[in-house]
């Protein structure tokens, strides 16, 4: 495989990873009648009657990314970068199988996805040339301080599944803003 080749294998792993589990995480959310996007955590919809879309999701989410993780890595001289990917993914298996029943276990893998997401994010940002470095900056440092905030109990008056949110959704946005770099590769 040549190099371009390579990183748009990687970013046609790590974008339909995303996209999965974007659409999966809505599908599951309708599944869990009460469920409260306020008042709820995340990884709640892994253990309700949705639990079985969630979890198979993050699963593949972990999949795809530890995949993308290697295909970037076969495409470009540096390490870092495809072992945070890649630390991500595998602490995103670690989620699904490790359900909220597991307690400190789950907790421990969702902190490992959400920190190094935003470390890839920002690294990635001191690391590219392009202007996707900027937008990459920005959605890392949101993650990391919605983390931050998280880890402190502080909500913002956006609840703990608002504040969760904060963290994830910057992460899955630039996610698939860097899918669609390296497919352009």
């Amino acid at each position: 495989m040549n190099k371009g080749k390579e990183l748009r294998t990687a970013g046609l792993l790590i974008g339909s990873g995303i996209i999965f589990f974007i659409v999966s995480l809505f599908v599951a959310e309708a599944l869990y009648p009460g469920y409260s996007i306020y008042n709820n955590y995340i990884s709640d919809l892994g253990v309700g009657p949705s639990a079985n879309v969630f979890n198979f999701s993050i699963i593949v989410l972990g999949l795809l990314l530890a995949g993308g993780a290697y295909f970037y890595s076969q495409g470009i001289k540096g390490k870092v970068f495809p072992i945070l990917i890649g630390t991500a993914g595998i602490a995103a298996i670690g989620v699904g199988i490790f359900n909220e029943h597991f307690g400190v276990i789950h907790v421990i893998f969702s902190f490992i996805v959400f920190f190094f997401g935003g470390i890839a994010a920002v690294y990635y940002s001191a690391r590219e040339k392009n202007v996707i470095k900027y937008p990459s900056a920005v959605l890392g440092i949101i993650g990391l301080i919605a983390l931050g905030l998280f880890t402190s109990d502080i909500y913002l008056g956006i609840g703990p599944g608002g504040m969760e949110r904060m963290i994830v959704y910057p992460l899955l946005l630039w996610g698939v803003l860097l899918s669609g770099r390296l497919l352009a590769a």
